[in-house]
């Protein structure tokens, strides 16, 4: 919980600015009391009224507000806080931010401030992968700022990709983590493996599967968000690293078992990869070619079982969850696998074809462990994440 704590939450200029007034609300329902700043261009996506009227404070605005100001207002601003919240935070801001900018009352604060920042990015997924962009973030988390998000999915614009700004609930939990109000899982170690495994067929050409990692991205994400010292160890994806995460990346199963294995010991392990069964023997050093012939005869060899591995290994993790994408008969597959592999949980879920899983945003998950099975309601892979996370922070507590 956050009563007691004091956030200041300064609102940039995007359409994401609509959710800051769900933020707002949520921050006081935990006990925070909440004071915002406006950029000019938040003002053409949220009122002050409406910011006021939510947060039950006055707004701030301006820089050169005459009777702020005779109080040395931004100073105060930016010192009678816990923390700093920047939500959305767009690509202008952060970019002011990484350069030291003071143009107006919310670079200023965010320069004068002494307490810890928490950035909530929101833009198009160009913008978030543009050099510039990238630069700026690697400057701003060299010097501390926090991050939280973005997620992948639509886009105001309709485009795809990431730099969706992350849920109010999970920027709640990010400022709860960041201020040790909501850390149960801090001092334990997580070990999260995502996305899919390229197994080469030569040079050119490779085995894989339809994995975006957006699962397992968001359950190192979630495990970080609750204190975890996080590792997240991730085949080729799309996504940007997970916030709080130390992110090792592989590209064959191989590969995956061996940096796995470096990031033990771990009081957790999930499985949430998707990684390929077989390989190619014996992968060609020059492209195959089309000759007129017969097609190539590739030989195909068993890969490593990283979970089986993991259940079985010297250094095991207290809880070991792996992961099952079925086509069917879910249940009866995912609890076989679950006692051949020898861990704790499996989560399955449905993979087929038509329920969007690969790829998309929403998933269906069953939880099944010892004492059975536990289904949950279809929810966004975001909130799949946080959910299990903190089923794994009450077992891990229990089992203390």
């Amino acid at each position: 919980m956050l009563a007691g704590k004091r956030v200041l939450l300064i609102i940039s200029g995007g359409i994401a600015a609509y959710k800051s007034l769900d933020l707002i609300r949520r921050l006081r329902e935990r006990g925070a009391e909440v004071r915002c700043v406006l950029t000019r261009a938040a003002k053409e996506f949220v009122t002050p009224l409406s910011v006021g009227t939510l947060s039950k404070s006055r707004v701030y605005d301006e820089l050169f507000d005459l009777t702020a100001e005779h109080e040395i207002g931004h100073i105060r601003l930016a010192r009678d806080c816990d923390v700093v919240v920047v939500a959305p935070a767009t690509a202008n801001i952060l970019a002011a931010m990484a350069q030291g900018l003071a143009g107006d009352l919310a670079t200023t604060v965010l320069l004068a401030t002494d307490r810890p920042v928490l950035a909530a990015p929101a833009m198009n997924h160009v913008m978030w992968a543009s050099p510039a962009t990238v630069a700026n973030l690697s400057v701003l988390r060299d010097r501390g700022v926090s991050f939280v998000g973005p997620e992948s999915g639509e886009l105001a614009e309709g485009e795809i990709g990431t730099g969706r700004m992350s849920e109010p609930l999970a920027i709640v939990a990010a400022i709860e983590n960041l201020l040790g109000a909501n850390a149960p899982l801090r001092g334990r170690r997580a070990l999260v493996t995502s996305g899919p495994t390229y197994e080469p067929i030569d040079p050119v050409r490779y085995i894989a599967n339809r994995s975006s990692g957006k699962q397992g991205h968001a359950i190192a994400a979630a495990l970080a968000a609750l204190g975890a010292e996080t590792t997240l160890v991730s085949g080729p994806t799309r996504l940007a690293d997970p916030a709080g995460c130390r992110v090792l990346r592989v590209e064959t199963a191989q590969q995956m078992l061996a940096a796995t294995l470096s990031a033990l010991p771990a009081d957790v392990a999930v499985c949430a990869a998707a990684v390929a069964d077989w390989r190619p023997a014996a992968p060609g050093n020059a492209k195959l070619k089309k000759d007129g012939g017969a097609p190539p005869q590739i030989a195909l060899a068993e890969n490593p079982d990283i979970l089986a591995t993991l259940s079985r290994h010297k250094q095991r993790p207290s809880l070991v969850v792996g992961f099952a994408a079925e086509t069917d008969d879910l249940i009866a597959h995912a609890t076989a696998k679950r006692l051949r592999k020898g861990c704790d949980w499996i989560v399955a879920n449905d993979v087929s074809t038509g329920t969007g899983t690969f790829g998309g945003d929403d998933n269906r998950v069953h939880v099944i462990d010892a004492a059975g099975t536990e289904s949950w309601d279809p929810m966004k892979k975001d909130e799949v994440a946080r959910r299990l996370a903190r089923r794994i922070a009450d077992r891990l507590a229990g089992a203390a």
